[in-house]
């Protein structure tokens, strides 16, 4: 990863919401919440970050990822542990632990400690194939060494809903490594194409360019999921489905740099679109352009889901969609807060959202639009700028070609 300068602010507000609950030190071991609070990436994910309240944070990371952990990470507290061990027979994790458990006391951080007790899932670390679980005996050995251990997952995702100006900049250039990735991807879509030649396409694009771009970037993957026409799902694999010419083609996009990610649905269609895509598109668009008028500081979080779906209701989809119309994205592609109509929560200023209004018909077949939205003072900026009508690339290519 780049060595971004320490993102002040970020830290500031978590450590006011460790104060608010009275917290020694953070324990983390989700490799987004070890990017959040320390800017370094793990490589297997066997890696730790203690945050204390006061001072440095420490940095428990592989001996081979030193030289990585050194130049990127914002703490100068490094402490190694063995990949292999000759002399111990135990997974990785359970040598940093041990080294965690010593830096706690080291340190005389054992009064109230905060552990990601419930937080069920994680980014992955940049091995993505093969992401580390980590078991009950890991969570348990803290009791003998803290006065009080609780579950912090709520404090980091109350943090981390909030995203800073740095944090910003990095999504970003997600978000543009998509829309450059989506443009290339066109120019080389053919009706017949197998749904994974397309999403091949893609992901190698973002792979490839994505690595030093700007000379900002340093890792960059992306993991699409491609339907087209009765293809189209709610959720379902990329297939070995021929694209369709006059019917869209889906791509689900995530997007990770350096650990930032996006959350995209995006569409092509290489042909003229059938009548019954245009009325949907149009009925889709009307609704998103709504979201996403209402999306702004002080807005009320049930109140979006409830909008979204009683407009795809009144468009004679009641029930629809089978998925969650809106959540946060951030170090991870989902993470809080959630839009539910039953729930509760505000929208506020500097929370980055995915809108994702969609509408499947039965037996396959439908369309989703999909876009990140940053919270300002005065409304919202959307982040990827690839068109949601997507029909407007056709009549782009028309209009150059006849000029």
């Amino acid at each position: 990863m780049m060595p971004y300068p320490i993102d002040i602010p970020k830290l500031e507000r978590v450590r006011e919401l460790m104060r608010r609950e009275n917290l020694d030190a953070l324990v983390v071991r989700a490799p987004d919440n070890i990017v959040y609070l320390t800017n370094y990436w793990c490589m297997k994910g066997y890696d730790v970050a203690i945050f204390p309240r006061e001072g440095e944070a420490t940095l428990l990371a592989i001996e081979p990822q030193e030289e990585d952990a050194r130049r990127t990470a914002w703490t100068g507290d490094i402490r190694l542990f063995k990949s292999y061990d000759e002399r111990d027979p135990r997974p990785p994790t359970f040598r940093s632990l041990d080294v965690a458990l010593r830096v706690l006391k080291e340190r005389d951080l054992t009064g109230r400690i905060g552990l990601e007790l419930s937080q069920g899932t994680q980014s992955a670390d940049r091995m993505v194939g093969e992401p580390t679980t980590w078991t009950q005996p890991w969570f348990d050995a803290f009791e003998p060494v803290a006065g009080e251990v609780i579950d912090a997952s709520g404090l980091l995702a109350e943090a981390r809903a909030i995203k800073t100006d740095q944090e910003i900049e990095r999504m970003k250039l997600a978000n543009e490594l998509a829309a450059l990735a989506m443009e290339h991807t066109a120019e080389r879509l053919r009706p017949g194409m197998k749904e994974s030649e397309a999403a091949a396409i893609f992901e190698a694009y973002v792979h490839a360019t994505g690595i030093g771009f700007k000379g900002q970037v340093e890792m960059a993957r992306a993991f699409t999921l491609v339907w087209s026409g009765k293809g189209i799902r709610t959720f379902t694999a990329t297939g070995d489905r021929p694209v369709q010419e006059h019917e869209p083609t889906l791509f689900e996009i995530w997007v990770c740099v350096d650990g930032y990610w996006n959350d995209l649905t995006k569409n092509l269609c290489p042909g003229e679109l059938s009548p019954e895509y245009h009325k949907l598109l149009d009925l889709l668009l009307g609704v998103f352009h709504e979201a996403a008028a209402f999306v702004r500081d002080g807005a009320s979080l049930p109140e979006l889901d409830r909008l979204i779906r009683a407009r795809i209701a009144e468009g004679g989809y009641p029930g629809q969609p089978s998925h969650p119309v809106c959540h946060g994205v951030g170090a991870r592609a989902h993470e809080p807060p959630y839009a539910h109509q039953a729930g509760r929560g505000t929208i506020r200023k500097g929370m980055v959202l995915a809108i994702e209004p969609g509408i499947y018909w039965p037996g396959g077949g439908g369309l989703r639009l999909e876009d990140n939205f940053w919270i300002t003072g005065d409304g919202n900026e959307k982040l990827c700028r690839f068109p949601d009508d997507f029909r407007v690339l056709k009549r782009t290519r028309a209009g150059k070609a006849a000029s």
